[in-house]
């Protein structure tokens, strides 16, 4: 349910966004990010990598979509930053993997308030120190 007044203590309950190889082949086309880490294996292993992975633009998207959902309205999005600690190992299958969003406000004023997310990919943090600033409801 969209949140008109966020006060401190406030949960984002876990959301699971979705990521298969079809995911990263639109988002390349989207953002113009055609690097072969993000759709061929070959490449990703030679680079380094267990397989393709995802866009880390991608991943910070995805986390903000479902702020912007919960908030109702991406003009209350102030500000956000995160840190991007591991990639998200994208299978290729199918059902590809998922990303989990989880949250919780840990400042809010009449103005606005910060909220604090937890981006997961298999139990592992995939971004770290999210921070996301959102105006309150009529400021």
């Amino acid at each position: 349910m969209p949140r008109t007044r966020i006060h401190e203590g406030d949960v984002l309950e876990p959301v699971q966004i979705p990521v298969t190889r079809e995911t990263l082949v639109r988002y390349a086309g989207a953002s113009t990010d055609f690097n072969p880490i993000h759709w061929s294996d070959r490449a990703a292993r030679a680079a380094g990598m267990d397989g393709v992975i995802a866009h880390g633009m991608w991943t910070m998207g995805a986390a903000l979509g479902v702020v912007v959902h919960w908030v109702a309205d991406p003009g209350r999005i102030i500000s956000q930053r995160a840190r991007f600690v591991r990639p998200v190992l994208v299978p290729d299958t199918d059902e590809g993997t998922q990303v989990i969003v989880s949250g919780q406000v840990t400042k809010a004023d009449d103005q606005t308030a910060t909220l604090s997310l937890d981006v997961t990919h298999e139990g592992q943090t995939v971004l770290g120190r999210v921070e996301i600033v959102i105006t309150q409801e009529n400021s």
